[in-house]
């Protein structure tokens, strides 16, 4: 975080105060001796971010694949080596901090991203996560200017990570689960960001029945979760929440 000072007005007036606010930082990834992408992001958990962002992408699978891995923070780079080169990547990108990516047509969505899961939780479980969520997030609380990630089990929060785009923030949790080989089936993801298909595609791609947000979901995010039979809740604040799909792994009881 970065100090900063400011003037703020209120009924009261104005006044001058230090204020503090969220670090930016462009990291561009080179794969394979070609640079990638250039990311805007957080400058924590670079690593992480890489791999997530390269497992995203599906340049790599697991933590087999990856030769090397190397950050150069004086230039803002990270270099990751790999056995694996079979995807056209000749062309560079640029992702600004809302990590929009783009996302395939519906004719290459693959079979095998069907989650299979017998996993249930019931509302106060969904509660009691989000509120664990909301504690975690010491940047958000001082600055406003990140969104936040976990990935749960019932009982609590495994691992989390902050970052100024709502997609750095997942892929941060999938390459930490990358890099420590940990398994995610039966499994949950919480983002405090709006789940767009692009969002419900990373999840799938890891095998995780349920997907919580503090935000709402869009039309095609909600019918990626549907096809790829993905329990989707959305603005889950306080006592309330929104079920999508597959409410059948939501142990609650409707009022008539």
């Amino acid at each position: 975080m970065h100090k900063v000072s400011i003037i703020r007005i209120t009924d009261q007036g104005a006044s001058e105060i230090e204020d503090r606010v969220v670090e930016e930082f462009s990291l561009a990834i080179i794969f394979n001796d070609h640079e990638l992408v250039r990311l805007l992001c957080s400058p924590k958990n670079l690593n992480f971010l890489a791999v997530g962002f390269l497992f995203s992408e599906g340049l790599i699978k697991n933590k087999e694949d990856i030769k090397e891995i190397s950050l150069q923070e004086r230039t803002g780079a990270i270099r990751v080596r790999s056995h694996r080169f079979d995807k056209d990547i000749s062309s560079k990108r640029f992702i600004g901090s809302s990590g929009a990516r783009g996302f395939p047509s519906d004719n290459n969505l693959q079979s095998d991203a069907m989650v299979g899961s017998l996993i249930r939780i019931s509302p106060n479980e969904v509660f009691a996560l989000m509120d664990e969520f909301i504690k975690c997030s010491d940047i958000f609380k001082e600055t406003g200017g990140v969104h936040s990630a976990a990935l749960c089990n019932k009982e609590g929060i495994l691992i989390f990570h902050e970052d100024i785009g709502r997609h750095n923030a997942i892929d941060k949790v999938f390459g930490e689960c990358i890099m420590k080989d940990m398994p995610t089936d039966d499994l949950i993801i919480i983002t405090s960001g709006r789940v767009s298909s692009e969002i419900v595609l990373k999840v799938a791609n890891k095998n995780i029945p349920l997907l919580i947000s503090k935000s709402a979901p869009t039309n095609k995010g909600i019918k990626l979760a549907e096809d790829f039979r993905i329990t989707l809740l959305g603005f889950v604040r306080g006592r309330r929440m929104n079920i999508y799909t597959h409410k059948g792994r939501i142990a609650h009881n409707e009022s008539r």
